[in-house]
């Protein structure tokens, strides 16, 4: 129960009001249906003659009886009096018409109940994947090395799924079981306060059998959730290298792996439902132990013959007393199944709840870039080993500074940091002398254009691919950006020009054209400052040319900062950085760096397409 208000409490204040009108109704659910079971004790009166006495009519005020004796009188005279002048038949089918007439009241009631609530489960779920999917997008980028893609949908498609299915479709549980509880409780207690002081003694007991059955539900569900992600994990990387599984003749291994996966999982799902499954046998059984124990003790009253309770009101006493089951056993099957759900929330909150460790000051300073980006003394790491390490550099407005290096020298990092997608662990980095930890992130971001080594694309159109980021971009400026990256050509050749969809990740393009694509994004935000990763290391010749041609319409007096795998691609570089292990090991320009004969000609030289 502590689970289900956590969630509601986060959940649940934007439809307070539906909370309301399901609630009122369930009272009036509640209150219909004693109303309308108590026509049970004159219809039995009726037809077996249980009581003959006469009553004479009290008045509803000024009476010193109480108003519940004084309703339960009234009503006797009232069929009394129906009986004499209108006979016994009459008076029946009344009955019947009035236990009728209530019941349908009380199912209307009942439908509204749940007609209101059903806005709250779809309004929940609805807000629980859009503060994962929100959550997914401000957590920094460090927070996703740690996590696989597999388990993170999981998370967004089967455990908000479960919760949905479980902790949601409880609600009714929460909002109108307890109220018909605690109503038909109050019933039986005017009814008999003896005859239930001994049901709340059994009660308890039952319960507490229930509830040891379902303990361990939660720790097997939270383990067969896992193992869930762990095999949407399997998928997403199965489609990712479905190309090298192939190539490899790896078909059998990895469906293999997958299967054992798959049958452990059913191994769990076994388990869990047989278990879920319990509950209802149980709770039946259960339940008919305690009706018959209030039989015996109610009929031993009856047959005491001290006046406490009769035949006609111990049958509605029964009667209110089995509706009161029904909501308990409900409150049971559920708890098995919020125990499901709760397991899938404690998986949601692992990101729900993730700090974000790029954090931003109340008072962000304005952002502006006119002079020199510089890096002073700036230390990072992943883990425990440091891979940028005390690193001096500056970039000055309108120069084109390259970063060399082997894989793993740091290259990529360094340029990370420039946009935040980590923060350092010690110095800084200032634009025209302003800390960039003190600006906003949207407008340090809005500076930069970034084109990476794998051209990060849409399922979608050329031209959104191409205005992606950019608002209210129009045909002619995504046209001339296409051309300025040597990509209209080949967009125009597409059977809908600019409106083709270019497949998932562009699947449908080739290495080159996705490239060209992805420049001609960065074209059209018209960033200050560029950073090409590896932009071109992948390509064929032929491509390599067309992309090349493409970065130098792009860098034309911009500020760019170029990671550089082919040394071809940056020897008329401003300035060239030379990183080993993370730190700056020489730095000048192509000419003076070659003839130094020092780390960075022995990188030209490995490559052997770079003299002079």
């Amino acid at each position: 129960m502590r689970g289900i208000l956590h969630i509601l409490r986060r959940f649940l204040p934007p439809y307070k009001k539906y909370v309301f009108l399901s609630f009122f109704f369930n009272i009036l659910t509640a209150v219909l249906n004693v109303f309308s079971l108590a026509t049970i004790i004159p219809i039995l009166q009726v037809l077996f003659k249980v009581k003959s006495g006469t009553y004479e009519f009290i008045p509803w005020r000024g009476s010193d009886t109480s108003l519940i004796d004084v309703a339960l009188n009234n009503a006797n005279w009232y069929v009394t009096q129906l009986i004499e002048t209108h006979g016994s038949s009459f008076t029946l089918m009344m009955l019947a018409v009035v236990l009728i007439v209530m019941t349908l009241l009380k199912t209307s009631s009942a439908y509204f109940g749940s007609f209101f609530i059903v806005p709250v489960k779809t309004g929940v779920v609805k807000d629980m994947r859009d503060r994962l999917n929100d959550k997914i997008l401000v957590l920094p980028l460090g927070f996703f090395t740690e996590e696989r893609k597999g388990d993170i949908l999981a998370r967004i498609s089967g455990d908000v799924n479960e919760v949905e299915n479980s902790v949601m479709s409880s609600l009714d549980m929460l909002f109108k079981n307890p109220v018909l509880i605690l109503i038909y409780l109050i019933t039986m207690i005017i009814l008999s306060w003896q005859l239930t002081l001994f049901v709340m003694v059994v009660l308890p007991i039952m319960g507490f059998v229930m509830g040891r059955v379902g303990r361990t539900l939660k720790r097997s569900s939270f383990e067969a959730q896992n193992k869930w992600g762990e095999l949407m994990s399997q998928v997403e990387e199965t489609l990712s290298g479905l190309r090298v599984i192939k190539a490899f003749n790896a078909e059998e291994k990895i469906s293999r792996r997958f299967h054992e996966g798959s049958h452990t999982f059913r191994r769990m799902s076994n388990r869990i439902s047989r278990r879920q499954y319990l509950a209802h046998p149980m709770s039946e059984f259960l339940g008919t132990i305690t009706i018959a124990i209030v039989l015996w003790f109610g009929g031993s009253l009856i047959l005491q013959g001290d006046g406490m309770i009769d035949a006609a009101t111990f049958i509605y006493y029964l009667t209110i007393f089995y509706s009161i089951l029904n909501p308990a056993k409900e409150f049971s099957r559920a708890s098995y199944a919020v125990q499901r759900g709760l397991a899938s929330m404690e998986r949601i909150d692992k990101i729900l709840e993730a700090e974000n460790s790029i954090k931003e000051i109340d008072h962000p300073r304005e952002t502006h870039f006119n002079d020199t980006i510089e890096y002073r003394d700036v230390w990072f790491r992943y883990g425990s080993d440091w891979v940028i390490k005390g690193v001096n550099l500056k970039i000055e407005k309108g120069k084109t500074v390259a970063l060399v290096g082997q894989s793993g020298s740091g290259k990529s990092t360094l340029a990370d940091l420039l946009p935040r997608f980590y923060d350092i662990e010690g110095g800084g980095i200032y634009i025209d002398g302003v800390n960039i930890k003190e600006m906003a992130l949207y407008d340090l971001r809005s500076l930069m254009g970034n084109v990476n080594q794998e051209p990060i694309l849409f399922n979608d159109t050329f031209f959104n691919n191409i205005a992606f980021g950019v608002q209210s971009a129009t045909e002619e400026q995504v046209i001339e950006a296409a051309k300025i990256a040597n990509a209209h050509e080949f967009i125009m050749a597409t059977e809908k020009g600019y409106q083709t969809n270019i497949g998932d990740r562009g699947g449908k393009l080739s290495g080159g054209q996705r490239q060209r694509v992805s420049i001609a994004r960065a074209v059209l935000r018209n960033p200050e400052i560029l950073i090409f990763d590896e932009a071109t290391s992948s390509l064929d010749t032929d491509s390599e040319r067309l992309v090349q041609e493409a970065l130098d319409n792009l860098t034309k007096n911009r500020t760019t900062l170029v990671i550089a795998h082919r040394l071809s691609t940056i020897k008329n570089a401003d300035m060239i950085h030379v990183l080993n292990e993370g730190e700056i090991v020489e730095s000048g320009q192509h000419a003076h760096l070659y003839a130094l004969g020092g780390y960075y000609t022995k990188l030209c030289d490995m490559q052997g397409d770079l003299i002079e």
